[in-house]
């Protein structure tokens, strides 16, 4: 994919991409877990060799310097977004591309398969406004709601307390993280590299819903 810009130091992108053909690229929790793993490994400026990390002790690993900083991130059955800001030069290329490979050597071994699992190269959008920042805290967390209600941006949302009750426990976003609950996937996030939006955890529940209520609002692909 062509590109407009070029990743800068200190600079905040969103990005996303999906399975070749819209495919799913989760198709159980292992896989899910494996990605969200790989999140935390691969944003390291040492080599990272996944298959001499016993089971469970991902998390654990020490990684040295990390590539970049990520704010949010949502993994969906066939697509995935990540709130990345860089932090050495070519900090999101290399994180990307050691991601990406990572998980498609994993997902073409485990499933017997082969060639790209993604629609071409990973796609980015430069966030250059302040708002458009702090909005995008609400649209990657919100990509869950499509599971339960699909049409909810368009129709609305038919019901609100249960979408909220449901990325509450969707457990492959780091929405969780953002509302207090306590779990390892918190050092996939450096929150602190990010504008501090939200005052506390009710203030970041306050302002997802306002944007759970809107109708056919949406600012980002």
């Amino acid at each position: 994919m062509n590109r407009n810009f070029s990743f800068s130091i200190s600079e905040y992108y969103h990005i996303y991409n999906r399975g070749t053909d819209k495919r799913v690229i989760f198709l159980d929790e292992e896989d899910y877990q494996r990605f969200m793993n790989l999140l935390y490994l691969c944003n390291s400026q040492n080599s990272i060799v996944f298959r001499e990390i016993p089971i469970g002790e991902a998390y654990e690993n020490e990684r040295g310097g990390t590539l970049v900083d990520i704010g949010a991130y949502c993994l969906m059955p066939n697509h995935f977004h990540i709130l990345i800001r860089e932090k050495i030069e070519n900090g999101v290329s290399l994180f990307m591309k050691k991601l990406l490979t990572g998980y498609t050597m994993y997902f073409n071994t485990k499933y017997a398969r082969s060639g790209g699992l993604y629609e071409g190269p990973f796609r980015a959008t430069h966030v250059t406004e302040d708002r458009y920042l702090k909005y995008l805290f609400s649209y990657i967390h919100l990509n869950p709601v499509k599971i339960i209600d699909p049409k909810w941006k368009e129709d609305g949302i038919a019901d609100r307390d249960g979408a909220k009750d449901f990325l509450s426990k969707y457990a492959y976003s780091s929405y969780p993280e953002y509302l207090g609950t306590s779990r390892r996937e918190w050092k996939i996030l450096n929150r602190v590299a990010f504008p501090e939006y939200f005052a506390d955890q009710k203030d970041f529940a306050e302002f997802t819903t306002e944007w759970l209520t809107f109708k056919n609002t949406q600012l980002v692909p």
